[in-house]
């Protein structure tokens, strides 16, 4: 550390060059006009006195240390160094580890007083100089940390090279508000750096309060999982907290979804399985039904407990739904949200799906305006305030509501609507939560594409009253119950007029006012199931201009497949690939000579494959024509490889959506069954709106015919590949223009429909 040198024998010498004939008549008064000067940051006149100071008091070591730091501060930090270092040189042992102690007491005062004034640099400064003299110091390391990360310098190798871990490993005395502070400091900042989870795992340790610790930890955890992407890195953290708690379900219920997301669908399960067992309440075993679902049915292959657990969960929903319980809080009433996420893969009923769901929603809203009363009544009074105040001629402020405005299915059919707004009638808001601070160029594009942007992270009661203070018209949400985050926004009614579009199925909540459909999606018969109006616009409830497409990867001979043989493509990810479909589809194969079957989605490749080889022996079709297509990172080269493929064949009682629009504009022909529910009619009104009719089935049989007849007649498949290439000019599925002023035309209905 130290710089110069001294002479031979004799006392150190002043590296400021005053005179040794100034001589200081009052030494106490000189001693507080100094320490005046440096509290005033006169510092060159500090430095005179304490030089003075020197002379006649050269063996009062404190008057370096505060000579030195005078220098310091003034920015001489050479100076400094060569103060301090010729003060310590003639010391004995016992003496400098004294003289240290004396100097690191004076530099932690100060620098403590230059981080009371926001001076985060010089504090920095301060306890690198600090970390030096006293490099046992835990409590300045942890400082220095977040002074580092202040200034934008921490770096995960500089901790292994002060020992800050090592040192907390030990049994040093450590400030618990300081150590948990510092914890969130670096969380936030490096949640990645393995630094940051070695540091998270001794602090867990050394907490006198675990519960904090592990609150920080699992904030981490969620970030890591769904803004950065990075499901494994959120297992780690997730596991730290479970080792604290181990019987813990909040942080069971996150793991599970962590190690789903990542692919570790068989952790994915047994942790599941594990809620299940300890769940004791009513509404924690309706959450484990779901959870154990939504792990059974990414895997694949698991339909037999599947439709157990989905029978389990109804009686259970009733029973919740018809009981006389006590509010529910916040935590327990934002896991049930999602809970019937699941009933539209397993069955095709409008009725029962749409009964269980508006049931449950409305639990979910009552206790969602009881633990939220205050800005849920706030919000009424202002709402219906703004009704009866003169509506002054100004543009309708629109709010797009989702954590999907992104590289997300919904990011790709929504940007269209926003390309062609009229920015002349309408002001646009976008409400983008669980913002990602990954790299997402479209993420980008639609922060660009709306007036207000609001990057916002979990905190629904937060993102509503933003919405409430920007005085937004129309609300659309995007996500609908795909996410707590949502329901909770939309339950509290932010705006005056609410409605769901694109992202699902209508969620029922009451305080939603509309559910945008249009006449094939939903036919006049499901009005008597949904709490919502549904708004149905002319022709199709959404439409684009059309997609990128790359490069294919894909190639026939690559696969092993003869270049006259017929190849069947369903690319849709395990929940959907419901055990009836698989049946009907390996049916297809069985009866098409010559043909082979690729199967893409994202599941259990074990589990998946195993599942369709299982089938394809029972439905007598060798394991040789099927070929399981691992995913490829880039959208564009995903629409490119669909080109291999003479038929896609779609799946119910979940249809495809966007991957059924992609089909379609890549000319493909298409083999859907058509049913009660929304998401069992996705793919039925985007081949009307592609002006096709080749391909729909309204029974199991019919959808077996269309895939036979498709894979026997070249022609058939050369005709429907025309029309659909044709349509791209003509077809309201591709004119994302027109379905915008439709869109645009129900907004300004919706508003006059309000304010009349």
């Amino acid at each position: 550390m130290w710089l110069g040198h001294t002479e031979a024998g004799g006392h150190p010498p002043i590296p400021y060059g005053i005179g040794s004939t100034m001589m200081v008549e009052n030494v106490s008064e000189s001693r507080s006009q100094a320490e005046f000067f440096l509290s005033q940051g006169e510092y060159a006149q500090a430095i005179e006195l304490y030089q003075q100071l020197i002379e006649t008091q050269p063996e009062v070591r404190a008057h370096y240390w505060h000579l030195g730091l005078a220098s310091l501060l003034l920015g001489d930090e050479a100076a400094a160094q060569t103060t301090w270092m010729v003060a310590m040189m003639e010391g004995e042992a016992e003496q400098i580890e004294q003289w240290s102690a004396e100097l690191a007491q004076v530099l932690r005062s100060q620098a403590e007083r230059q981080e009371d004034l926001a001076n985060h640099k010089l504090a920095w400064v301060l306890r690198q100089h600090l970390r030096e003299v006293a490099p046992q110091d835990l409590a300045n390391l942890l400082h220095l940390a977040q002074r580092s990360i202040e200034l934008e310098r921490f770096a995960g190798e500089d901790w292994v090279e002060w020992g800050t871990i090592a040192l907390l490993r030990s049994e040093a005395e450590v400030d618990q508000a300081l150590l948990v502070q510092t914890l969130k400091v670096v969380l936030q900042y490096a949640p990645v750096d393995p630094i940051a989870l070695e540091f998270a795992e001794v602090a867990l340790d050394r907490a006198a309060d675990p519960l904090t610790v592990v609150h920080t930890l699992m904030l981490t955890a969620v970030a890591a999982a769904y803004e950065l992407n990075r499901p494994s890195l959120a297992i780690q953290y997730a596991q730290l907290c479970l080792k604290a708690y181990p019987q813990d379900l909040e942080i069971l219920s996150h793991l599970s979804t962590f190690y789903q997301n990542a692919g570790q669908y068989e952790l994915g399960i047994e942790t599941a399985r594990e809620w299940c067992i300890m769940a004791q309440s009513l509404p924690d075993q309706v959450f484990g039904a779901f959870l154990l679902m939504r792990a059974l049915t990414r895997a694949g292959g698991y339909w037999k407990e599947i439709f157990e657990l989905a029978t389990l969960q109804e009686s259970l929903l009733l029973s919740l739904t018809d009981a006389n319980t006590e509010p529910l809080d916040q935590q327990t009433t934002l896991k049930l949200v999602t809970t019937t996420f699941f009933l539209p893969y397993v069955r095709d009923n409008l009725e029962r799906n749409r009964l269980a769901q508006n049931h449950l929603f409305q639990l979910c809203q009552s206790n969602i305006r009881a633990y939220a009363a205050k800005p849920a009544e706030r919000y009424q009074k202002g709402l219906a305030l703004r009704r009866d105040r003169p509506h002054e001629h100004r543009r309708l402020r629109i709010g797009y509501f989702s954590h999907c405005l992104r590289r997300h299915s919904v990011g790709w059919l929504s940007r269209w609507l926003f390309q062609h707004h009229d920015r002349e009638q309408f002001e646009l808001y976008g409400y983008f939560w669980n913002y990602q601070r990954s790299n997402d160029t479209l993420q980008d594009w639609f922060v660009e594409q709306v007036k207000h942007a609001h990057k916002l992270g979990r905190d629904g009661l937060a993102i509503a009253e933003q919405i409430y203070q920007d005085d937004i018209d129309i609300l659309i949400d995007l996500d609908s119950i795909t996410a707590d985050v949502c329901s909770e926004v939309m339950a509290l009614k932010p705006a005056p007029i609410q409605a769901t579009w694109l992202g699902w199925d209508a969620s029922g909540l009451p305080a939603i006012d509309y559910f945008i459909a249009d006449p094939y999606v939903l036919s006049d018969a499901a009005d008597a199931h949904y709490a919502e109006k549904i708004w149905r616009l002319p022709q199709t409830y959404l439409a684009v201009d059309g997609f990128e497409v790359g490069v294919p990867t894909l190639r026939r001979e690559d696969l092993g497949i003869p270049t006259d043989a017929v190849i069947y493509l369903s690319g849709q990810s395990a929940s959907k690939r419901h055990p009836e479909t698989v049946r009907s589809q390996l049916r297809i194969i069985a009866a098409v000579p010559n043909s082979y079957f690729l199967i893409k989605g994202i599941t259990d490749d074990k589990a998946i494959q195993t599942y369709f080889s299982e089938v394809a022996e029972a439905e007598g079709v060798s394991r040789d024509r099927l070929r399981f297509l691992p995913e490829v990172p880039a959208e564009a080269v995903h629409r490119a490889n669909l080109a291999i493929a003479d038929v896609v064949l779609d799946t119910y009682p979940y249809n495809g959506a966007t991957t059924t629009m992609e089909t379609l504009w890549m000319g493909i022909p298409l083999v859907t069954r058509v049913g009660e529910q929304f998401a069992s009619r996705n793919s039925y009104t985007m081949m009307v709106n592609a002006g096709i009719e080749e391909g729909i089935a309204w029974t199991n049989e019919e959808y077996i015919e269309w895939g036979i007849r498709f894979g026997n007649d070249p022609a058939l498949r050369q005709q429907v590949a025309w029309k659909l290439g044709r349509s791209r000019q003509t077809a309201p599925l591709w004119n994302a223009k027109q379905f915008t002023r439709e869109m645009e035309k129900a907004y300004k209905q919706m508003w006059a429909n309000y304010i009349k």
